[in-house]
């Protein structure tokens, strides 16, 4: 994605030096990143950075002031999603009927993020150590709320007590590998499938 005026601007700030963002200039990078991330899962993530923009309903020299390279955006949305799922994971346990329904739905935006994990490889395979770093981050913090959600059923007596959240996460990963190459291939019935099988035995 790279641009071909990238208007003077730098993701860090200037001289390299991070400064605090303010509140609205947050809440303007989530929403392109929500809209980037939505893009991404509908069409991967070489989809047209106009249809970022018109998803998010700016100016595409607005996402390149943001991120003047697709990697940028990529990545930024590849820890944004990270973000939402290891946060949306307590709200949903707070919300949903059953701990059961929580791990439905966390998984459901689990499948959401992995979509865009399997293109971010695909940008990332000339910097093996970027990618092993955000890998460890991704790991970091969704293991602990995939555990807590497991837990929370099996206490619950709604799913069998003897599976690790490894086990279930990388599962449904392997599900979801190919499914964006192959329209006859629907991962998330497949993962349905496999959170169903998660039931207790009556």
């Amino acid at each position: 994605m790279a641009s071909p005026h990238r208007e003077g601007s730098t993701v860090g700030g200037d001289d390299g030096a991070a400064r605090p963002k303010r509140a609205d200039a947050q809440r303007n990078e989530r929403t392109l990143l929500d809209a980037a991330a939505a893009v991404f899962v509908r069409s991967g993530v070489e989809a047209p950075v106009r249809d970022i923009a018109a998803q998010a309903g700016v100016g595409t020299g607005t996402i390149y002031r943001h991120f003047p390279t697709r990697s940028d955006l990529i990545i930024a949305v590849y820890r944004h999603q990270i973000e939402a799922c290891a946060e949306a994971g307590p709200v949903l346990l707070e919300s949903c009927a059953t701990p059961y329904a929580a791990l439905r739905r966390w998984i459901n935006l689990f499948v959401d993020f992995l979509v865009t994990k399997h293109g971010l490889a695909k940008v990332l395979r000339s910097d093996e150590d970027g990618f092993e770093a955000l890998h460890a981050y991704f790991l970091d913090r969704l293991l602990p709320v995939g555990a807590e959600l497991l837990a929370a059923a099996a206490r619950s007596g709604e799913i069998r007590a003897d599976l690790e959240a490894i086990e279930l996460m990388r599962g449904v990963g392997n599900l979801c590998i190919g499914a964006e190459d192959d329209p006859r291939y629907d991962a998330r019935r497949l993962v349905d499938v496999l959170v169903a099988g998660l039931r207790a035995a009556p």
